[in-house]
């Protein structure tokens, strides 16, 4: 088991802790629950999804990486496939605190990296801030996803955010979540590859700046991550973030990159290079390559 689950785990009852054991245990684990765990996890601790998941919070929060707030917010986003991911907030000493990630995001974005394809319900521990819920408001989900928390009746995005102002009110039929390949041929290296499918696979529907990083950490491990824009750009999550997500829910340290690849469209509306520069200096990583993206 990871050490940062120790202590919620140990403060976990009996039985979600007898259930929950084989799966903490396995090297594998990378706060993910598949449906299958899922389901067995009910079965055996007689708990419905939404209180298995609100019981799972603590787990969740335990990823946190709350270097500057010490305050830890863990999140829980269930897809449509059956599996349910680990998000939590991701803060960064020496960077600007607009480079934070929020859980809800953290949760969101790890679900897209896995493949999810849409989510039905977010467990958090916290009601969310109106940062996050402008960025759920991008989901292919849209105000009819399920916000669940500790002690309150289920609600929906729409009841957080009446009158919501979102992708739909601008024509955009591209949503956060959709499958797409915006069609960037990939050339160069391992790591330059990896970026520029990052890049192939991001949403940024408002200003067409695709772009995805791909980091190297010390143990080898090759993470990435893509940009996911929002109608209100402000709660837009950089490529890196996404990246760090990844690297955290794999149980890695982010000041553990060792170098890393942002691709981007040339002369694009928007560039993350500055911001992404930035971040991996103050996580000690001064290694970072530009490349262009070219369509195919």
């Amino acid at each position: 088991m990871h050490p940062r689950f120790l202590a919620a785990f140990d403060a976990l009852p009996s039985t979600l802790q007898t259930a929950l054991r084989p799966i903490l245990d396995d090297p594998d684990f990378h706060a993910v629950l598949t449906a299958t765990q899922v389901a067995n996890l009910q079965q055996q601790t007689q708990l419905d999804t939404d209180n298995l998941a609100l019981a799972l919070l603590p787990l969740a929060a335990a990823c946190a990486v709350a270097t500057v707030s010490h305050f830890n917010v863990g999140a829980i986003a269930r897809g449509i496939s059956g599996n349910w991911y680990f998000g939590a907030n991701m803060e960064f000493v020496g960077a600007p605190l607009q480079q934070t990630v929020h859980a809800e995001q953290s949760a969101i974005t790890h679900a897209w990296l896995r493949g999810e394809r849409r989510l039905e319900t977010i467990t958090v521990n916290y009601t969310p801030c109106g940062h996050c819920r402008q960025f759920m408001n991008e989901l292919n989900s849209g105000t009819a996803i399920r916000i669940s928390l500790p002690q309150r009746a289920i609600s929906t995005l729409a009841d957080y955010l009446p009158d919501a102002f979102g992708p739909r009110d601008l024509a955009i039929t591209e949503l956060l979540m959709d499958e797409v390949d915006h069609g960037y041929r990939a050339e160069g290296d391992a790591l330059v590859q990896a970026a520029v499918a990052a890049a192939n696979a991001s949403h940024a529907p408002y200003s067409q700046s695709h772009s995805g990083v791909a980091l190297i950490t010390a143990s080898g491990r090759t993470i990435t991550g893509r940009y996911a824009e929002n109608a209100a750009f402000n709660p837009s999550l950089p490529p890196l973030q996404a990246a760090l997500i990844l690297l955290n829910m794999h149980g890695e340290a982010c000041d553990q990159v060792k170098s890393a690849v942002l691709a981007e469209v040339k002369d694009a509306t928007l560039s993350q290079f500055a911001a992404t520069q930035a971040t991996l200096q103050a996580l000690g990583c001064n290694e970072l390559l530009q490349v262009e993206l070219h369509k195919a």
